[in-house]
């Protein structure tokens, strides 16, 4: 069996180890989720795991020229407050108050007719959600993880090969340092080379469209309002962030982005002028723009021998309900509410009985997230008539009937199902 293993996950060849270190947990990818992690795991467990993650940019680069922007959840709020990092990343959050949903050709001009409009508050009146840049969200959990006593952060590096045996997981890196652990994380993205190498297969498919993201500023405030357009080429999202000014995530044809991201500022800027709308004024760019293939996957186990996939590794979605971040901060919750759990027994974090319980956990609810997002946007990316006539009707019915869209804030929010002790704002 070990042999197989190590068959399965040499990435790049190895090479005579020129170090050793012994950590609990190692996780590959530095990025949201697997610093996030990483700081959980290092706060909570009983005498506090160390950690290893090992990321192939300097973490000193996080999050510089990202023009992305993110929507925390209350939920994914509530964990990053336990985790203390809140307080660094308040200031450059913007709650948002409320949510339209329009349903119209883009030929359309004028005010485009409004379906749906969500008060997004809960109960006790906070905000269900709230938008971040993804720079200054990276860039406070890197400087949290590198003040962290427990927590090694390694890079420039990446893993080139790993084993796992019955008392641990030997880890080769690309510098020919070599760490042992009792569990290996990976958290380096949808074309995770990690996941391949321990030759974990994917479900999913490619979509003929593109996202296009960027940052406008303009002349009349958004009262934290967020506004989801539902085009003929797909979802055309506003998330409002602080100082007047609205993250763009917007999905178009795949040829037809390439022709918009082609242009100068000016024919950019009325291209997406067209699809904004005028109700906040006057625009300009904020930002770069940055443009991304769009596709859809889930791991077909989230698990193998000392080894865990995390975030985007397991599982990539439709960006059109800005939950991939929050989907993969449920990964960090219910894996770190497991391994503190087992700490608590005696039980080491590479122990398969934990990580079984893990991808029980999440990995029906991450698939049906992602399969959820898959039908609205093949649902609304269409211009037949009848098909707007009927899903409009239906978002008219929708509109009228409070309790359901209350219930479907508090969805959102990340507050409803099984939800781990971290998302309850709670430690575990």
């Amino acid at each position: 069996m070990q042999n197989r293993v190590m068959e399965s996950s040499k990435l790049n060849g190895s090479r005579p180890p020129a170090s050793t270190g012994r950590v609990d947990v190692a996780i590959a990818g530095g990025g949201f989720v697997g610093l996030t992690l990483a700081l959980a795991l290092a706060k909570l467990a009983p005498d506090g795991f160390r950690i290893a993650v090992i990321d192939g940019k300097p973490f000193e680069e996080a999050g510089k020229g990202d023009a992305r922007a993110s929507a925390l959840s209350a939920a994914s709020r509530n964990l990053l407050q336990v985790l203390e990092i809140w307080p660094a990343i308040a200031p450059y959050a913007e709650p948002i108050t409320a949510i339209d949903i329009t349903d119209s050709p883009l030929q359309e001009s004028g005010p485009r007719p409004l379906f749906v409009g969500f008060d997004n508050e809960l109960k006790d009146g906070e905000p269900g959600a709230y938008v971040v840049q993804n720079g200054p969200l990276l860039t406070a959990l890197a400087k949290a993880a590198a003040a962290e006593p427990n927590i090694e952060l390694i890079a420039p590096d990446t893993v080139s090969g790993f084993e796992a045996e019955s008392y641990g997981i030997d880890i080769q890196l690309e510098s020919g340092r070599h760490l042992r652990a009792a569990l290996l994380v990976a958290a380096d993205g949808r074309r995770s080379a990690l996941r391949e190498a321990a030759g974990i297969k994917i479900i999913g498919w490619t979509y003929p469209q593109t996202g296009i993201v960027t940052t406008v500023s303009h002349s009349v405030p958004h009262g934290g309002k967020a506004v989801q357009h539902f085009l003929p080429a797909g979802p055309f999202a506003l998330l409002p962030l602080p100082e007047n000014r609205t993250s763009i995530v917007w999905t178009e044809e795949a040829d037809e982005a390439d022709r918009i991201m082609a242009l100068d500022d000016a024919g950019f800027l009325k291209e997406l002028e067209r699809r904004f709308g005028a109700q906040l004024g006057q625009l300009s760019l904020a930002g770069p723009r940055q443009s991304f293939p769009l596709s859809l996957h889930v791991a077909r186990s989230f698990i193998g021998p000392r080894f865990a996939l995390v975030g985007d590794a397991a599982h990539g979605v439709h960006p059109l309900a800005g939950q991939g971040l929050n989907i993969g901060l449920r990964d960090v919750a219910a894996l770190t509410e497991i391994l503190v759990e087992g700490a608590r027994l005696g039980l080491e974090p590479g122990d398969q009985v934990l990580l079984q319980r893990y991808e029980r956990w999440r990995r029906f609810d991450s698939a049906v997230s992602a399969l959820a997002m898959d039908l609205v946007n093949r649902l609304f990316s269409n211009e037949n008539a009848t098909m707007r006539t009927m899903r409009d009707m239906g978002l008219s019915v929708l509109d009228r009937l409070a309790p359901v869209k209350r219930m479907l804030v508090r969805e959102a929010s990340g507050k409803t199902g099984a939800v781990p002790q971290l998302l309850k704002g709670k430690r575990p």
